[in-house]
């Protein structure tokens, strides 16, 4: 079906959604529905409707998984890619491989590589596993995360790792739904109100996603969603190529050029603008909006969201570790880099480390951040033009926090847009996580974004805004005279520069994999790759530098070391 078909059959449906919901005796307002309503939504035969099918608040309700191989060209590529490593040729003499940095890029490109028969050795300066998605234990034993991550049918990367290390139940599949809270709105038992973009299951892309906006009329009114759609034209008759140019605009400066109202922005846009990288549509690069929307509609489950069911350290990271020592790699904590050691030709020759050991192997890959990175760089390096267009990237702050009250509050089983000016996402945990899971209490948490003119103040400053905040969504709950749910107590965990800021014209500093340094390849988020600052960006990003790494060693273009002993310092 063409794209116009399907717009013009979208129109149909919505225009028809009434079949799907019974009249007697129930009243909408868009998608605020009551309890009880949201609970009686099944045709005839008690069969849930395929439009209106989600949990009401304060129940559990994971879903299957969708079926990605089936309805993703993307997934079915990403299966072909990592089967490819299994394919290759074994090496006669498998490369020793140190590769910086034990996160998703890390763990990714040593899982990689020992699919294709080489050695990692995995470096990780901190005693957790996972950079940029780590986690700990406070001293009650709950456990504490740097951010809040959610899992998309749009991860093909990811949901292909799952399924290679045999995981794929630790992924707790929600609704097809995108929930945004409308703060200062309630329903008429005084609780606060959703409104729902719902993803019909019957219908693929991009009429699921075309419907699911149709029919929420609470956030855009029917003209607003045609300009907003005839601005979005240019990206679907001329496709990447105009995707790319979109860089050098920011997400409000696209607005204005296309003529889209400023409702969309305010009721759509700055919400999605700091979810996407934390910061807000005046300077996001209208390259990310247009790339996700582009992963979420032309993939019929591509906007599906699943929560890990525990702590990503354990539950994903020390699979992918596990997974790559079985196959002859090895997995070193607390190795700090103090120095990359150069040969005469500037090839890496070892890596010195802060306890004074010296790191030898046949190549190196660096997923450090890109602010470490920079300060990593050997002096000859940082003059080639590879390395100095790294000067164009910086990570953006960001601040996640954790809140644990006394009671159970009413909130929904899924990710929640806060719209509110401080907070970018949350989720009661306690519900949506089977590992964190209490009956009796709840822990929200929460991205506090954009992070910039925070990041430097005070935790209890910090979390006395987040607590004005929530006082607007949970108007029922908790209350100001400490009448309501009691905080019982609350983590901030800041990460002054985490994924890298995309900003308007961002795009032409990322780096490709392959270094101009023969036997040193990069990784992570900020390199060049379709997915963006995300975990399905860095975990692709470890694939693509494993598989560059391998294709050099069969090509012969990698000086092999003729021994591994250490080097003088």
């Amino acid at each position: 079906m063409g794209r116009a078909s399907a717009a013009f059959a979208a129109l149909a449906l919505a225009g028809s959604a009434r079949a799907f919901v019974p009249s007697a005796g129930t009243t909408f307002k868009g998608s605020g529905f009551t309890v009880a309503t949201r609970q009686s939504v099944t045709n005839r035969n008690g069969i849930g409707s395929m439009i209106f099918d989600f949990p009401a608040p304060g129940q559990r309700k994971d879903y299957p998984r969708p079926p990605l191989e089936e309805t993703s060209e993307n997934q079915r590529e990403a299966a072909a890619f990592s089967q490819a490593f299994i394919d290759m040729p074994r090496p006669e003499r498998p490369l020793k491989v140190a590769v910086i940095g034990a996160g998703l890029a890390g763990l990714s490109c040593a899982k990689y590589l020992s699919d294709a028969g080489h050695k990692p050795v995995v470096l990780e300066a901190r005693d957790v596993l996972g950079g940029k998605v780590a986690a700990w234990q406070d001293k009650d034993g709950d456990w504490i995360e740097t951010g809040l991550h959610i899992f998309f049918g749009a991860y093909p990367n990811v949901n292909q790792m799952f399924t290679e290390l045999g995981i794929r139940d630790r992924l707790q599949w929600k609704s097809h739904s995108m929930i945004f809270a409308m703060p200062g709105q309630q329903t008429a038992d005084g609780f606060q109100r959703f409104s729902r973009f719902e993803f019909p299951a019957l219908l693929p892309a991009p009429l699921n996603g075309l419907v699911a906006i149709l029919l929420n009329n609470e956030m855009l009114t029917f003209p607003e969603k045609i300009q907003f759609g005839i601005g979005l034209l240019p990206a679907i008759l001329f496709g990447q190529k105009y995707v790319e140019e979109c860089d050098s605009l920011t997400v409000s400066q696209w607005m204005k050029k296309q003529g889209v109202p400023d409702r969309v922005n305010d009721e759509v846009f700055i919400a999605m603008a700091k979810a996407l990288n934390f910061i807000d549509p005046e300077n996001l690069s209208m390259t990310v909006v247009l790339t996700a929307l582009n992963r979420f509609l032309q993939e019929t489950h591509g906007s599906k969201m699943a929560f890990l069911d525990g702590p990503p350290p354990t539950r994903l990271c020390q699979p992918m570790a596990d997974h790559m020592i079985a196959r002859g790699g090895e997995l070193k904590m607390k190795q700090r880099i103090a120095e990359i050691l150069l040969n005469d030709d500037t090839t890496v020759k070892g890596l010195k480390m802060q306890d004074g050991s010296t790191v030898v192997a046949d190549a190196y890959v660096s997923t450090m951040p890109v602010d470490v990175l920079k300060l990593a760089l050997p002096e000859e390096w940082k003059p080639m033009p590879y390395f100095e267009k790294l000067n164009g990237l910086n990570g953006v702050p960001v601040i996640n926090i954790h809140l644990w009250f006394d009671r159970k509050l009413t909130t929904v089983d899924h990710l929640l847009f806060s719209r509110s000016p401080l907070l970018s996402v949350y989720a009661d945990m306690s519900l949506t996580c089977k590992g964190y899971r209490d009956d009796d209490k709840s822990m929200l948490e929460l991205v506090f974004a954009p992070a910039k003119d925070w990041i430097g103040k005070p935790d209890e400053e910090i979390i006395e805004a987040t607590m004005e905040e929530l006082y607007k969504l949970f108007p029922n709950e908790l209350n100001k005279d400490g009448s309501g749910a009691q905080l019982l107590k609350s983590a901030v965990v800041k990460t002054p520069l985490s994924v890298y800021e995309a900003t308007a014209g961002r795009e032409m500093y990322r780096p490709v994999q392959t270094s101009p340094i023969s036997n040193f390849f990069l990784a992570g988020c900020f390199t060049k790759q379709k997915y963006l600052a995300s975990m399905e960006g860095a975990t692709f990003s470890g694939k693509l530098a494993a598989r560059a790494l391998s294709d050099a060693a069969i090509a012969g273009t990698i000086p092999l070391q003729e021994a591994v002993a250490a080097v003088a310092a």
